[in-house]
């Protein structure tokens, strides 16, 4: 899988992208052995003509807050896209509206067919994957929509990064306050 996309175009799902299994209770009587193959077979097309409808949208980076298993990672690797899985579900919604993607739930439409419009997808202008420390992190540039910053805080210990983490968010509300008032009280401390 790339670890650097230029001109993303992006795909922000919510549900997985594994292979599709009969829903509990369902049975499936087979007579003949022969057919055993063929239902399996349908489940693992079934995943593979998802994959497909997505990436012929246009998407070449797949976000998703479900799973993928690795028979469909193959799928994305082998068409030159990035996929992530796992990801918070309330971060998948700010990268969609500052994208300017869709958060798509079901690929059901109104008609009760699967489909996946080029609509539905977001743009950067380059999204990597970047290691910093311990962590690997998914960066996303020049978001087409809105403009977003993110602020990596590191320190020593926990202790440290969360006093970092209060410091910020306070100078950031002071930040926010200056610019609704439209004025600043000069003041010197210490």
């Amino acid at each position: 899988m790339p670890k650097t996309i230029k001109n993303a175009k992006i795909a922000c799902i919510d549900f997985s992208l594994q292979k599709a299994k009969m829903k509990l209770g369902v049975q499936v009587v087979v007579d003949d052995p022969s057919k055993l193959e063929a239902v399996r077979q349908r489940e693992a097309d079934i995943t593979k003509e998802r994959i497909q409808m997505i990436l012929n949208a246009g998407a070449n980076v797949i976000l998703t807050t479900g799973g993928i298993d690795d028979m469909c990672l193959k799928y994305f690797v082998d068409s030159g896209a990035m996929a992530v899985r796992r990801c918070k579900k309330e971060d998948l919604k700010r990268i969609a509206r500052a994208t300017g993607a869709s958060f798509v739930a079901s690929l059901t439409n109104l008609e009760g067919e699967e489909s996946f419009d080029a609509a539905f997808l977001g743009a950067a202008e380059e999204i990597s994957q970047t290691r910093i420390c311990d962590d690997e992190l998914i960066l996303i540039k020049g978001t087409k929509v809105k403009p977003a910053a993110s602020i990596i805080l590191r320190g020593a210990n926990d202790m440290y990064v969360d006093e970092m983490d209060r410091s910020v968010h306070d100078s950031l509300c002071a930040v926010k306050r200056v610019i609704e008032s439209k004025k600043v009280v000069p003041n010197r401390a210490g």
